[in-house]
C-alpha cells in the first residue's frame, strides 16, 4: 500500500525550510511506496497571505527591531495567528487534501500547524499530523500544539521549550538537524589546520544576506594572509556595495557571491566560516565539517543560536567586526590548537542521518493509522 506524505513548507521566508524540505525528500528516493507531495503554506492563502511570507526577507535586512516586535507580539497570542492563517488557507487545503488524499501530513512551518489543526479537527478529518521544528533554541510558540500526533524536535533544548509550553514528552521525538546530503564531505575528511597555512574565509549571513559583512572582511584582509570569499544572499544591493568598495582594495584577495546554489562547494574549500546564527546555515557549516565564527543572530528565533554553538564547541561567537581579529589570532594559536579541537567536535556532534531518521520515524510512528485505514478498506 503506497503512502502519501504531503509536507507543508515555504519557499519565501529565508531558505531554511526549503532546504529541510529538500533533506528528506532526498532520502524518500529509498522507498518504494512512498511518495512526498510538497506545497508553499503561503501560497494556500492567495495574494494577502504571499505578501506576508515575502515581507520577512525585507524587514529582516532592514529592521531587525521591528523582526522582534513582530515576533513577540505574535507570541503572546498565537491562537490569533493560527485563526488568521486558517481563515486565509482553508478553501485551498481542504482543496489540496481531496487532491492528494495524503496519508499523513508533516509541517516544517510554524504558521502552519495550529492551523493546519484547527481545519483538520473542525471537519473530524483524521490524519496523522507532525510538526518538524526548524529551530534550535527560541521556539515559536506556534511550534507546540499540543495535538499534533508528534513534533520532531532537532535539538534537547527545543524539546525542554515544547514541554515548558505543555507538550507531553512521549509526543517529543528529538531527532538532529536534518541537512541536505550533498553539505557532507564524500571521501577525505578535513585536514587539521596546520601553523602558517594560508587561509580561506567564507563570510555569509543566511539567505537574505544581513549582517556587517564588509567590516568583517576588512578586518579578515588586513590582518591575516588570507582569501575571502562572501555570500551576499539575495541581497542584490548588498552585493553591489561589497563589490565596489572591497574589490577595488583587494582585488583578487576577494570574491562576492550573490544567492548560490553550490554554497556547499564554498563551505568545503573553506577553512573556516563567519555567519549569523541562522539554524540552516549553521549545521550545513558543521555537517561541512567548517569551523564557525558566529557573528550575530537575528532578535526571535535565532537569539541563543550563538550561545548553543558555543556550548557545544561547534563555533566561537564575535559580534563585534573590531574584535574578529583577536578572536581568530585566539583559535590559530598554539598550532590551530583552538581551531582543531572545534573541527573535531563537530565531526562527533553532528547526525548524519537525521533526515533519514525523521523520514523513518514518520513512517513508523504513522503505521498503526495505516492498519486502521485497510481494515476500512476490507
Amino acid at each position: 500500500m503506497e503512502k502519501k506524505l504531503l509536507i507543508i513548507s515555504s519557499d519565501i521566508t529565508g531558505h531554511g525550510h526549503k532546504s529541510i524540505t529538500e533533506s528528506l525528500c532526498e532520502k524518500v528516493q529509498t522507498y518504494q511506496d512512498v511518495e512526498i507531495f510538497v506545497v508553499d503554506g503561503f501560497s494556500l492563502g492567495k495574494r494577502l497571505l504571499l505578501k506576508i511570507g515575502q515581507s520577512y526577507g525585507p524587514i529582516i535586512r532592514n529592521s531587525e527591531h521591528l523582526w522582534k516586535m513582530i515576533w513577540k507580539l505574535s507570541a503572546l497570542k498565537p491562537q490569533l495567528v493560527d485563526n488568521f492563517i486558517e481563515s486565509l488557507i482553508r478553501e485551498n487545503f481542504l482543496k489540496l487534501l481531496e487532491e492528494i488524499q495524503p496519508d499523513m501530513i508533516l509541517s516544517v512551518h510554524p504558521n502552519f500547524n495550529g492551523s493546519i489543526l484547527n481545519i483538520l479537527e473542525k471537519q473530524k478529518i483524521q490524519i496523522p499530523f507532525f510538526t518538524l521544528i526548524a529551530d534550535l533554541v527560541n521556539i515559536f510558540p506556534l511550534w507546540a500544539d499540543k495535538r499534533a500526533h508528534y513534533i520532531i524536535s532537532p535539538t534537547y533544548e527545543a524539546q525542554n521549550k515544547c514541554i515548558e509550553f505543555g507538550i507531553p514528552d512521549e509526543k517529543i521525538k528529538v531527532s538532529g538537524f536534518p541537512v541536505r546530503s550533498r553539505f557532507f564531505p564524500k571521501c577525505n575528511a578535513r585536514k587539521l589546520y596546520r601553523e602558517g597555512q594560508s587561509l580561506t574565509c567564507l563570510i555569509m549571513s543566511g539567505g537574505e544576506g544581513v549582517g556587517n559583512m564588509k567590516k568583517i572582511a576588512e578586518n579578515l584582509l588586513d590582518h591575516f594572509e588570507c582569501h575571502v570569499k562572501i555570500v551576499a544572499g539575495k541581497n542584490t544591493t548588498l552585493k553591489t556595495k561589497l563589490e565596489m568598495s572591497l574589490k577595488s582594495k583587494y582585488g583578487d584577495r576577494v570574491e562576492i557571491y550573490g544567492f548560490t546554489k553550490n554554497i556547499q562547494d564554498l563551505m568545503l574549500a573553506a577553512d573556516i566560516a563567519f555567519t549569523r546564527g541562522s539554524p540552516n546555515v549553521m549545521f550545513e557549516a558543521i555537517a561541512t565539517n567548517t569551523p564557525l565564527i558566529i557573528t550575530g543572530a537575528l532578535p526571535g528565533q535565532e537569539e541563543d543560536n550563538p550561545s548553543f554553538a558555543e556550548n557545544s564547541n561547534l563555533g566561537v561567537v564575535c559580534k563585534k567586526p573590531k574584535e574578529i581579529k583577536d578572536t581568530l589570532a585566539n583559535l590559530l594559536e598554539n598550532n590551530g590548537e583552538k581551531l582543531n579541537e572545534m573541527i573535531i567536535s563537530q565531526r562527533n556532534f553532528i547526525n548524519t542521518k537525521a533526515a533519514e531518521d525523521i523520514l523513518q520515524f514518520i513512517l513508523d510512528a504513522g503505521e498503526p493509522y495505516y492498519e486502521e485505514a485497510k481494515e476500512k478498506l476490507s
